[in-house]
């Protein structure tokens, strides 16, 4: 793939398209969420990881690396196949925020009623089946299906991997089996559909691999040597970040570490086929917490914050032999060192820049519009932000005021003609203009942003568990936004 050239994307995560089956999906609404991206001059539709979500609803935390959501599966097109009824569609119907504890109770069992329809004999999906590119995962969710609880807790057989032990669960669950094959299936047609029309249109996608995986998860269940576990399987040591401009008790994410030594035998392979993988379903992939590869923080399994971690080496550029720079973004922020730095440079990866951290008053700030180098993309903010318009109202009117003037000198020494009221007015339009106007190849802006929304539209806060992920669009986006952001793009030559 070719470096990034001068361009602008847009980032929507699909559970925030609009549509009328309580969360976003791979249907008709995506399909006019590309045209009207295409259409305004943006060639970058910038997703969060796409797989299936457990406790707490995160994206960044999945059941398996490799799955695909099948709340996104499109309830219209399995309804065109056959396999749903209008009353049952009708039925389905719920607007407004994302709320997951009703999709758990509702969208399986219509996944299910879907499943029972299905000629799951046909030479498709027996193929699919038999790539085993799945296997784990149905393995792995007919165990939770059948035994409950985590997989440390099941019985021995099933726990340990045991072939035989395998092998009956297959046989004996074959349906329950199939069917959470059915639903990747399902999942990766519509996916596959709509990149190829995306693509089409001129717009690449960006996806999103986190660094960590799920501690419940059929990758560790599968791979247990490769992560830091003690003899019945518990984690030894969990993934966080020390206190940072996030969280002042830092963020305990709870994801189990790598046991790096023990990845190094095979040559990463189970690392490097995660990234291979990611290359294929998505056209560029950012690596969440970039930073953990060159070191990562580690923090005693039970501890209540992530105040008392100690730092480890991570594989360094040693993974990344091989692939290409210009294919893979890298989320360098949080506490960046030298060996971040270097890491960054051996790779050729392009870094990024977050508008919203830039106005400290630090001359020297790495976020500031004149000090933002070409490789790299620029975010007016991202998905663990406020919006650009919640930022604002969350400061008191003195912090406000010298935010405000920090803003308006930065557009002045851009040459950014936007006026910012005294109440913050134009705020929105102002970030992403000066994102626009610097000289990152790449310029990305929230859809939040675009819409200029508040607080009410953030999608998440770093280190709380619950209450994250649950932004909808109320409504297509077009109109008046996004014939300023055509405007924008053109004037600063995206």
């Amino acid at each position: 793939m070719e470096q990034f050239k001068r361009e602008a994307g847009v980032l929507c995560h699909i559970s925030a398209l609009p549509g009328k089956y309580a969360i976003g999906s791979l249907g008709k609404e995506a399909y006019r969420f590309a045209q009207t991206l295409a259409k305004s001059g943006v060639k970058y539709w910038q997703v969060l990881p796409l797989v299936q979500t457990g406790f707490g609803d995160s994206p960044y935390s999945s059941v398996y690396s490799d799955s695909g959501n099948p709340y996104f599966i499109d309830l219209e097109l399995l309804a065109k196949g056959g396999l749903i009824t209008k009353e049952e569609l009708k039925g389905a119907e719920r607007k407004g925020e994302v709320d997951y504890g009703a999709l758990y109770e509702e969208r399986y069992p219509l996944l299910r009623k879907a499943f029972s329809r299905f000629n799951f004999d046909g030479a498709d999906f027996r193929a699919f089946v038999k790539t085993g590119g799945q296997e784990d995962y149905a393995l792995f969710m007919t165990a939770k299906t059948v035994f409950g609880g985590n997989f440390p807790d099941w019985e021995a057989g099933i726990r340990d991997r045991d072939a035989d032990a395998l092998e009956k669960l297959r046989t004996d669950y074959h349906e329950e089996y199939l069917f959470w094959h059915f639903l990747q299936y399902e999942f990766h047609l519509q996916w596959q559909a709509l990149k190829s029309y995306c693509n089409g249109l001129g717009v690449k996608i960006i996806g999103d691999i986190p660094l960590y995986v799920a501690y419940d998860s059929a990758d560790v269940w599968a791979h247990p040597e490769l992560f830091r576990l003690d003899k019945k399987f518990k984690p030894a040591k969990v993934a966080g970040v020390p206190p940072d401009y996030f969280s002042k008790t830092g963020q305990l994410w709870g994801n189990p570490v790598y046991n790096w030594k023990e990845h190094e035998k095979d040559g990463y392979a189970w690392w490097r086929n995660r990234l291979n993988r990611a290359l294929d379903t998505y056209d560029v992939v950012r690596i969440d917490h970039f930073r953990g590869l060159d070191r990562y923080y580690e923090i005693p399994y039970g501890a209540e914050t992530a105040e008392h971690g100690e730092w480890k080496h991570g594989p360094k550029e040693k993974l990344f032999e091989g692939f290409e720079s210009s294919a893979i973004i890298a989320e360098d922020l949080g506490v960046i060192d030298d060996g971040v730095r270097t890491l960054l440079k051996k790779t050729g990866f392009s870094g990024m820049k977050v508008l919203l951290f830039a106005f400290d008053g630090n001359p020297d700030n790495p976020f500031l519009p004149q000090n933002i180098g070409e490789n790299s993309v620029c975010y007016t903010g991202t998905h663990d932000n406020d919006t650009v318009w919640g930022y604002a109202e969350s400061l008191s009117a003195e912090e406000f005021i010298l935010f405000r003037s920090r803003v308006a000198a930065a557009l002045e020494e851009r040459g950014v003609l936007v006026s910012i009221g005294k109440k913050g007015e134009n705020l929105p339009e102002a970030f992403i203009r000066l994102a626009m106007s610097t000289n990152a190849r790449l310029a990305v802006v929230p859809v939040q942003d675009i819409l200029g929304l508040g607080n009410e539209a953030r999608t998440n806060y770093p280190g709380i568990a619950e209450g994250n992920w649950k932004f909808r669009l109320s409504h297509r986006l077009g109109g008046a936004s996004m014939k300023r952001m055509k405007k924008i793009i053109k004037k600063y030559g995206r």
